[in-house]
C-alpha cells in the first residue's frame, strides 16, 4: 500500500531525528546501577502545569504511560471532549454538548480550530532526573496523520528546558487524487521551568507558534430530491467519497497563533501567603481566501455564499488580534483551607482587512482598529474537612477604559461536596464576541447591539468506586437567557425567550478478570429548539481484553470501541467567517461507528493497530457529521508511541 510505505519512510526519518535530539543516551539501554536496577523511568519523571503553580503544588505528577486512550481518535487532540467537525482530522470543529462560557470581556470569537492548538496556560512542564523524549506517530489510510515529538532535560534539580513539535494533517476525501492536502497544522513550542534553591520562587515560561491551513471544500454537491428520488434516498447516494464533487474548489482558511506566557510565584509567608504574576501575550490571525467564487452557469449568480459585496471574483477577508494580559494576585493553602485573589488587565486590539474590487485591493474593513483596555477581579476559596468540602470561585469584569458604557459581566460558582456527592451552582453573564458584534466581509456584514447572555446552571454529581466498579454520573438543569447564536442566514441573532436544558451523563468502568468495560452516555433534553442543536443521545463504549505475553515482556490490549449518536439537525458551517450556524433543512440520521484495535506495550514502546469503522456497509454506507460533510469510510490506522527516559 502506497500510504503505508510513505508512513514507514516518514516514521523512520522521524525516529532518526528523535535519536539525534535525545543524544547518545537515547540509543543506549536504560541507565542501570551496580545491582542492575533501572534508575530512570516513568516514576522519576514528573509533569507540572500552571494550575499546580497557582495552587502552590510544585511536586508534579507521574507521567501517563498507559495504553487506555491510545486507540481513541478524540484523545489525539488537546481537547478530548466530543466535537462536531467536518469529518476529517484537524477540520473546523465545535463542542458537541453544552458548555457554559466563563470567559469574560473582549473575545474575538474565531474558535473553530481551538481543539488543535495548545492552550498556553495548560502546557506541561517536566521535572526529571534524566532527559525525557516523547515520540508519537499515527498514520491512517485516508491521509490522516498525527505526529508529536518533544524533548526536555533538567539543567539541574531547579531548572529544566524543553522543545516540542507537533503536526496534524489530512488529505482530501472528495477528490480524484486522494494525496491532495486538505489540512496541515503545525505547532512549535519552547518551554522552561525554574525554582530557587529554597523553593520559594517558581517560574514557568513557554513560547508557542501555531500554523493551521485548511482547504475549504464546502461539503459535497447535493443531489436534488425528485418525485422518484426522495430526500432520504438522495442523501444516501452521497457516500462514494472520492467520486463525489465538492462545492468549493479554491477556498482555504489560514490561522496563525503566537503566544508568550510567563507565570511566576514567590512565597512571602510559607504556603499561607504567596504572591504570583502571570504575563500573557497572544496573537491570532485569521484569513479566508477564495480565488474563484462559484457561479451558477445558468444565471451567472454567486452560489454557496449568500452574496458577494466587495468583489465578484475573489474573497480575501483578514482579521488579526493582539492581546496582552497581566494578572497579579496572592494565594495560600493549609491542610483545610485554600484561597486565591487576583486582578487582571487585558489590552486587546483588532485589525481587519478586505479585498475590494477587481482585480482587487486590500483595504481596512469597517470594524478595523477596535481597542479595549479592561480590568477583571476574581478569586477562589475552598474549605476541606474529611469527607466534607466547600468551594467558591468567581470573576467580575470591573472596568473598560476604552468603552466606559460596556455591560458588566461576571461568573460565580459554588460547590458543596459530601463524600461521593457534589452539588454545584454556576451563574454567569457574558457579552457577545467581537465577531458577533460587528463583521465586515465579502459575503457577510453586520453591526449589532446585543444584551449579555445569562446562564444559571445547577449540577449534581456522584463519583464512587465500589470494588472493581467506578461510577461517575451527573445531572444538570441549565437555564439560558438571551442566548447568542448564528441563525440560518449565517448572521448572529439573539433569542428573546429563555431556553432550558436538562442533561444527564454517566460513565461506568469495571472489569471481570482481564476483560475491561468502559461505557459512557450523555443525554440532553431541550437541545433541538430555536438557537440550539444538541443530539438527544451520545454514547461511547469500549470493551477490551488486556494482559501480558511472553513472560511479561509484552503487555497488550485487544478490543473494540463503539460511538453512537442519535438523529439530529446538525449545525451547518460557514467557512468565510469560520462559524457554525443553526439550519433547518438537513437532518442527519443516527449512526454508530465501531473500531477494532490492538495495542501492545514493550517497555517504553507502544504500538497501535486499528481498523476504523468496521461496520461500514451494515445498514448504511456512511454517515453525516455536518450537512453534506461525511465521516471517514473504513480505514486502517497504524500508530507508535515511544518514550525515552534517559
Amino acid at each position: 500500500m502506497r500510504w503505508l510505505r510513505s508512513a514507514a519512510r516518514a516514521g523512520a526519518g522521524w525516529l532518526i531525528l528523535v535519536l539525534l535530539l535525545a543524544g547518545p543516551a537515547a540509543v543506549q539501554a536504560q541507565v542501570l546501577d551496580d545491582s542492575t536496577k533501572v534508575l530512570y523511568g516513568a516514576r522519576t519523571t514528573f509533569v507540572l502545569r500552571e494550575a499546580d503553580l497557582l495552587r502552590d503544588q510544585a511536586k508534579g505528577r507521574i507521567i501517563d504511560t498507559t495504553l487506555t486512550n491510545l486507540p481513541s481518535a478524540r484523545t489525539w487532540y488537546h481537547d478530548s471532549t466530543f466535537h462536531q467537525d467536518l469529518g476529517h482530522v484537524a477540520t473546523a470543529a465545535r463542542p458537541l454538548l453544552w458548555r457554559t462560557n466563563t470567559e469574560l470581556g473582549a473575545r474575538v470569537g474565531r474558535n473553530v480550530f481551538d481543539r488543535y492548538a495548545r492552550d498556553p496556560a495548560a502546557i506541561p512542564y517536566y521535572d526529571s532526573r534524566s532527559p525525557y523524549t516523547f515520540f508519537r506517530f499515527i498514520q491512517g489510510g485516508n491521509g490522516e496523520q498525527v505526529f508529536e515529538l518533544s524533548y526536555t532535560r533538567s539543567i539541574n534539580k531547579n531548572a529544566s528546558v524543553g522543545i516540542a513539535y507537533e503536526r496534524f494533517a489530512s488529505n482530501k476525501v472528495y477528490a480524484t487524487d486522494s494525496r491532495e492536502r486538505l489540512v496541515e497544522h503545525t505547532n512549535f513550542l519552547v518551554f522552561a521551568r525554574f525554582q530557587s534553591d529554597d523553593e520559594r520562587y517558581h517560574a514557568l515560561f513557554n513560547y508557542s507558534n501555531v500554523r493551521h491551513m485548511a482547504v475549504e471544500q464546502g461539503g459535497i454537491q447535493p443531489q436534488p430530491a425528485t418525485a422518484t428520488v426522495p430526500a432520504d434516498t438522495a442523501l444516501s447516494q452521497l457516500f462514494d467519497y472520492g467520486e463525489e464533487r465538492p462545492r468549493l474548489f479554491n477556498a482555504n482558511n489560514i490561522e496563525h497563533r503566537d503566544g508568550l506566557r510567563l507565570a511566576q510565584s514567590y512565597r512571602l509567608l510559607g504556603k499561607g501567603l504567596t504572591a504570583y504574576h502571570v504575563a500573557d501575550w497572544r496573537r491570532q490571525m485569521n484569513k479566508f481566501n477564495d480565488t474563484r467564487l462559484p457561479i451558477d452557469a445558468a444565471t451567472n449568480a454567486i452560489i454557496f455564499y449568500p452574496r458577494a459585496r466587495l468583489s465578484q471574483t475573489a474573497t480575501d477577508d483578514r482579521a488579526e488580534a493582539h492581546r496582552v494580559e497581566n494578572t497579579f494576585g496572592v494565594l495560600g493553602r493549609t491542610s483545610a483551607v485554600e484561597y486565591r485573589l487576583y486582578a487582571r488587565h487585558r489590552a486587546l486590539s483588532l485589525a481587519t482587512r478586505n479585498l475590494v474590487g477587481e482585480p482587487g485591493e486590500l483595504r481596512p474593513a469597517a470594524n478595523d482598529g477596535q481597542r479595549f483596555s479592561q480590568i477583571f477581579v476574581g478569586g477562589t476559596a475552598a474549605f476541606n474537612y474529611r469527607i466534607f468540602a466547600i468551594e467558591t470561585a468567581g470573576e467580575v469584569f470591573a472596568q473598560d477604559f476604552e468603552n466606559p458604557g460596556a455591560n458588566r459581566e461576571y461568573w460565580v460558582r459554588g460547590a458543596a461536596k459530601l463524600g461521593p456527592l457534589t452539588g454545584e451552582l454556576l451563574s454567569t453573564s457574558y457579552s457577545p464576541t467581537l465577531t458577533q458584534r460587528q463583521f465586515d466581509g465579502n459575503h457577510y456584514a453586520w453591526e449589532n447591539s446585543f444584551e449579555n447572555t445569562k446562564v444559571n446552571q445547577l449540577t449534581v454529581r456522584v463519583n464512587q468506586t465500589l470494588g472493581r466498579h467506578r461510577l461517575e454520573a451527573s445531572g444538570a438543569i441549565v437555564n439560558i437567557t438571551d442566548l447568542m447564536y448564528y441563525s440560518e442566514t449565517g448572521a448572529p441573532a439573539q433569542l428573546s425567550e429563555d431556553r432550558r436544558l436538562l442533561t444527564l451523563s454517566a460513565r461506568h468502568r469495571f472489569n471481570l478478570g482481564s476483560f475491561y468495560f468502559d461505557n459512557q452516555a450523555h443525554a440532553t433534553s431541550g437541545g433541538d429548539e430555536e438557537g440550539l442543536r444538541i443530539p438527544a443521545l451520545v454514547t461511547n463504549s469500549k470493551f477490551y481484553y488486556q494482559g501480558y505475553l511472553f513472560k511479561k515482556v509484552l503487555f497488550g490490549q485487544i478490543g473494540t470501541e463503539i460511538y453512537y449518536q442519535s438523529t439530529w439537525r446538525p449545525y451547518d458551517y460557514s467557512p468565510s467567517n469560520q462559524q457554525f450556524y443553526v439550519q433547518n433543512h438537513f437532518k442527519a440520521a443516527n449512526f454508530a461507528v465501531a473500531d477494532v484495535f490492538l495495542t501492545a506495550d514493550i517497555r517504553t514502546v507502544a504500538v497501535l493497530l486499528k481498523m476504523a469503522y468496521v461496520n461500514q456497509g451494515i445498514l448504511r454506507d456512511g454517515y453525516f457529521v455536518t450537512p453534506y460533510y461525511t465521516g471517514l469510510p473504513r480505514r486502517f490506522e497504524l500508530g507508535i508511541r515511544w518514550q525515552f527516559f534517559d
